[in-house]
Order: structure tokens, then C-alpha cells, then sequence
């Protein structure tokens, strides 16, 4: 699976996940990708994914494709590239498992064995759509991390933890120590609990993560 963020200034505008097939790039409405710039071509460049790999392919000789400040005709992506385009760029990733370690507390899987067996229970009887976060700024941009179990905790005790349960319904996040810091969609994440929908920007400890389901 890929899926390709853009941002404009640092910022993330928009991203898509595709499994297969042939994903456009380009100014014109009708790409897969639309980069609203001049410069970019109106169908800039073409990726095809097959097989587990990414051939990206420029399409127009007078807008040159860039890879990681490269210029090409065509390259074959790797997770973490960046497609460098006018004052955009579109970052490459694929739905590798991103570390835990780098932003879990206390993982699930400390719990005793009573609760890790119906943590187990749980994840046989929920067929939510796998979901995933990616790290938006800091040092593990472009990261990401499955949300694999009926239960993730986030976060650390002196900035804030919040817990992404997984049901039937879907995603839910909701704070379990602290409020400092915990925001989602630049609102304070306070005492409520909230159903996670694509492209949700949760914030933990200045550390900005947004929710897509595959």
C-alpha cells in the first residue's frame, strides 16, 4: 500500500492511499493528486503501483520531475522519498509498521495476562478497517504507525496520554492523563471522547499525527 501526502510550506494540504494500479499527479482536477500550482503541469507525472513497488514517470518535458532534489525521468520510489514540486512537495510512504517505542508510554502489551487475553478476545471480534498514523513534524516525519490492537496508548505522563480504542463503530480517542497539550483538529481534546474520521490531525506532546484508515 502507498500513500502520498502533500504539503505546501511544511504544511499537509491533502493525502491518498491507494493499493494498486495508476496514480496521476498533476494541476488539473481530474489527478489522482492535485497540486494547485503553476508549477506543475497539468498531468505532471504518473506513479504505477505493482507488485508491492512504485515507479513514478515524468510526463511533461517541460516540467521537470524531482526527486529528493534530483531531476529524473523516472525513479523508483522508496518509503520516505520526496517528490519535490515548485513550492510543494509530496512525501511517499508506505504503511510499514512505525516504532512504538518512539511515542508509546506504557505499550498494551505491559498489561497483565488476564486483560491481554481479552485484548486478544477483542481484536478477534472487531472487524473495524485498519487504520494508521502518520507523523506529521518533528524528527520522525513522514513515520507511521498501525493501529493494530484494540487499545494504543500515546503519549507521556509529564505532557499528556491519550488511548485510541477500537470497536465495531470505528476509531475513538479520548485522554486518560493530562489535557495539556492533547488536541485534535486544533481543538482541545479536553474530557471528550471522539470518533476518529480520515485526515484528523491529533496533537500529543507538540507532536502532530494524522488518522487514515486503509
Amino acid at each position: 500500500m502507498a500513500k502520498f501526502t502533500v504539503y505546501f510550506k511544511d504544511k499537509a494540504i491533502h493525502s491518498g492511499v491507494f493499493d494498486s494500479g495508476v496514480v496521476h499527479i498533476g494541476r488539473d482536477e481530474s489527478n489522482d493528486l492535485v497540486v494547485d500550482s503553476l508549477a506543475v503541469a497539468p498531468a505532471h507525472a504518473v506513479v504505477v503501483i505493482k507488485a508491492g513497488e512504485c515507479l513514478i514517470k515524468q510526463m511533461n518535458e517541460k516540467f521537470p520531475l524531482l526527486v529528493n532534489e534530483q531531476a529524473t525521468k523516472e525513479w523508483n520510489l522508496q518509503n520516505n522519498d520526496i517528490i519535490n514540486i515548485g513550492k510543494h512537495y509530496i512525501v511517499y510512504n508506505t504503511t510499514d509498521d512505525f516504532p512504538e517505542k518512539v511515542l508509546v508510554s506504557s505499550p498494551v502489551d505491559s498489561l497483565d495476562s488476564d486483560v491481554q487475553a481479552l485484548n486478544n478476545k477483542l481484536d478477534e471480534a472487531i472487524k473495524t478497517t485498519d487504520a494508521n498514523l502518520q507523523v506529521m513534524n518533528g524528527a520522525h516525519i513522514g513515520r507511521i504507525l498501525r493501529l493494530k490492537k484494540s487499545m494504543t496508548r500515546l503519549g507521556h505522563e509529564s505532557a499528556g496520554v491519550i488511548v485510541i480504542s477500537r470497536r465495531k463503530e470505528g476509531y475513538f480517542l479520548s485522554a486518560l492523563q493530562g489535557h495539556d497539550g492533547l488536541a485534535i483538529n486544533n481543538e482541545p481534546l479536553g474530557d471528550r471522547t471522539v470518533q476518529l474520521n480520515n485526515n484528523d490531525v491529533i496533537v500529543v506532546d507538540s507532536t502532530e499525527m494524522q488518522f487514515f484508515q486503509d
